[in-house]
């Protein structure tokens, strides 16, 4: 998966609003393409950070109530340009502002186009 939100590109955290209720549920799968809420182990935690499915994550669907069952919530699915996610997947990473794993350079998101 890729993820992206809450930091700016020099990985200073931006302010969020409250956090979501989270509402996976067993027919929103984390599939590939699809979005999904990030979150802390607190269920209902997710404020701006999300992440992309890179693979079917069947590990991530809602199963149960319980706290380990309870999934992260799949909101959304890129319906075009997954070759553009795929890109992102392969750049070059490393520590940036105390995480890991983040792009050397800065990966933006400039638009995204709501279907209905």
């Amino acid at each position: 998966m890729i993820q992206g939100g809450g930091f700016t590109p020099d990985m200073k955290q931006k302010a969020n609003d409250n956090p979501i209720r989270n509402e996976a549920s067993a027919d929103k799968k984390n599939e590939r393409g699809t979005l999904a809420m990030a979150r802390t182990s607190d269920l209902h935690s997710a404020t701006s950070q999300f992440f992309v499915n890179l693979k079917d994550n069947g590990f991530l669907d809602h199963r149960d109530a319980s706290n380990a069952g309870f999934g992260y919530c799949a909101f959304g699915k890129v319906t075009e340009g997954m070759d553009v996610v795929d890109k992102i997947a392969k750049v070059r990473t490393g520590n940036k502002g105390g995480h890991g794993d983040v792009p050397n350079e800065p990966v933006v998101i400039n638009s995204i186009t709501v279907e209905k």
